[in-house]
């Protein structure tokens, strides 16, 4: 084995035996587990977190901020991935014509770079959200320091003409919920694994959450998800699916690789029971819009 797949095996999501469960677990939990919500159709949700995008962030932060991104890889590290995977991700949601949501880190917008200008550029309406002003846990920070972090983010959102609605914590730690209304967002991804996932969208004081359902990784096999999609579908659920764009491995063709093997499977299934009604795809904001429009759904 080379020392970049030592590497990957390392930092890169759980190992496959534990993939596998985690997946078996969570598709017994929802073939059993009582709907906290019903839909028109089945709902797809894809949300993405950008912990750095480029590796310019790495240097400018001198290691400094390594410890709030990843325990193993550096900042700058997870930037190149991020900087080669972001448009070969973009690209391929464009060509399925699936929007997502791309949860950005605000440090990230405030350099020129060619993933952003893609992202932006797309014919698709993709949700671009919040994931932080540094990627630091906010539950290290005091109500003050939140809102200087919010203020951060919106501040470079709008210098490219972006409200954010949607919000992901860093670290997928939740703190300081009763801020983010304050700063015009509408909807986060609570934290969530096997035993905390689920398929349901629902209102937390002024804030929906929008709850994840499953964590996808390299290991993550398409058998898998498409029965937990099948079940969104007969049960009419949001199936809210999330990863970071450096699981996939380091190396364009390790990224390719689980393209063809989950993600090119996964959307065109998706895409054909979309075909015949019984599914809609949705990003994080569009989903809460769905929802809130249902007159009959309990708040």
């Amino acid at each position: 084995m080379s020392a970049s797949a030592i590497r990957d095996a390392v930092f890169l999501g759980e190992g496959s035996i534990q993939s596998l469960f985690s997946q078996a677990g969570h598709f017994m939990k929802y073939e059993f587990e009582k709907p906290k919500i019903k839909l028109d159709t089945g709902m797809l949700i894809i949300s993405i977190d950008v912990d750095v995008g480029n590796k310019e962030l790495g240097k400018i932060n001198r290691g400094k901020n390594d410890t709030n991104v990843n325990r193993f890889l550096s900042e700058y590290s997870i930037g190149a991935i991020e900087e080669l995977a972001l448009p070969i991700f973009t690209t391929l949601f464009d060509e399925f014509e699936v929007p997502v949501t791309f949860a950005v880190r605000g440090q990230w917008l405030e350099f020129p770079n060619l993933a952003l200008d893609y992202l932006l550029k797309s014919s698709i309406k993709h949700d671009i959200g919040a994931h932080g002003y540094t990627h630091r846990r906010f539950w290290h920070m005091s109500p003050e320091e939140a809102g200087i972090e919010l203020a951060k983010i919106s501040n470079a959102m709008k210098s490219h003409n972006i409200d954010p609605v949607s919000f992901v914590f860093p670290g997928n730690v939740i703190a300081h919920l009763k801020t983010l209304p304050k700063y015009g967002y509408v909807c986060y991804r609570e934290y969530g694994d096997l035993l905390k996932d689920g398929m349901y969208i629902r209102r937390h004081n002024c804030l929906w959450d929008v709850h994840p359902s499953l964590y996808i990784e390299k290991h993550t096999n398409f058998s898998c998800v498409r029965g937990i999609l099948d079940i969104c579908i007969s049960r009419k659920l949001p199936f809210h699916m999330w990863f970071h764009v450096w699981n996939f491995g380091q190396t364009q063709g390790s990224m390719q690789k689980v393209l063809k093997s989950l993600f090119y499977p996964l959307l065109r299934y998706a895409k054909l029971r979309a075909k015949s009604g019984e599914l809609a795809f949705e990003t994080m904001a569009s989903a809460v819009q769905t929802v809130k429009a249902r007159t009959d759904h309990p708040l």
